[in-house]
């Protein structure tokens, strides 16, 4: 399906009980210039982000928002980190990612000896380099295809340099930390440079461009929730037909889905769903 061209939910842009017109412009610009459908986003979280970040850069209506936005890289950038709530750590919820270590992924490896696994709306690399390091430790890091993509291009660059504040690591165990981080300066923490070559950083956005397939892992966490109802079920069935047989979905901590078998998915644990 094309969600570009025909948007699921399109244009459900009442909030307070009457349309904003000015607002119904922006997003319809948007889409037609960026191929970004704002419309698939909660409407109240999103208008009062982007109406913060409008009135910040002065201007008093999201027309001539737009027109700034189109003609400066910058400020576009700033409006796609706003959108995409740029907020990440590393092994963030750790007891999931130890489920994952222990449990989920020698499951699906079975008798291989490598895995192709996605980290969906990477943002800033928290997520497919805390990926990275349970492969590594699991001896799989350089058999394995690991992709990680997002629709923001200032946070994969910021991925790709593979620098981080200190705050970003607190989660990380401590012996974790050691073997994979090098210290810069007061507060800031550089990725291991092995692990930065094992991940495939590339631009997507998820409502639009098609997946690739037979993926033995999806790890989409902690963005979901900002969606609508149908762009999530659209979503949820992209995913589930980008994995492979009895390959796992890995959401967030308050993305659990009900009725999986919806979506061709089965629970394997909590947050985990298996393509069935």
């Amino acid at each position: 399906m094309d969600l570009n061209r025909s948007p699921l939910g399109a244009d459900k842009t009442e909030q307070e009980g009457a349309p904003d017109p000015d607002y119904l412009g922006f997003i319809h610009s948007v889409r037609q210039q960026t191929g970004i459908d704002l419309s698939q986003y909660k409407e109240a979280q999103m208008k009062r982000r982007l109406t913060t970040l409008r009135t910040k850069n002065g201007h008093a209506s999201f027309a001539s928002f737009f027109q700034a936005m189109m003609a400066d890289k910058k400020l576009f950038y700033e409006f796609l980190d706003k959108m995409t709530i740029n907020v990440s750590e590393f092994w963030r919820n750790p007891n999931r990612w130890e489920v994952l270590r222990d449990k989920i992924i020698p499951e699906i490896l079975g008798n291989k000896n490598r895995l192709k696994v996605w980290s969906a709306a990477c943002s800033t690399g928290e997520e497919p380099y805390t990926i990275a390091m349970i492969l590594s430790d699991l001896g799989l890091l350089t058999s394995s295809y690991l992709l990680a993509s997002d629709i923001d291009e200032g946070a994969l660059a910021k991925a790709n340099q593979g620098l981080y504040l200190e705050r970003s690591l607190k989660d990380v165990p401590a012996e974790v930390s050691q073997r994979y981080f090098t210290a810069e300066g007061s507060a800031m923490y550089r990725i291991d440079e092995k692990l930065k070559k094992a991940v495939t950083f590339k631009k997507q956005n998820l409502l639009l461009d098609q997946f690739e397939e037979d993926f033995d892992l999806i790890v989409c966490r902690n963005v979901m929730i900002y969606f609508t109802e149908e762009a999530k079920n659209a979503l949820y069935m992209k995913f589930a037909n980008a994995l492979r047989p009895g390959g796992i979905l890995f959401v967030g901590s308050t993305e659990q889905i009900f009725s999986p078998n919806r979506y061709g998915l089965e629970a394997a644990e909590t947050f985990f769903y298996r393509k069935m």
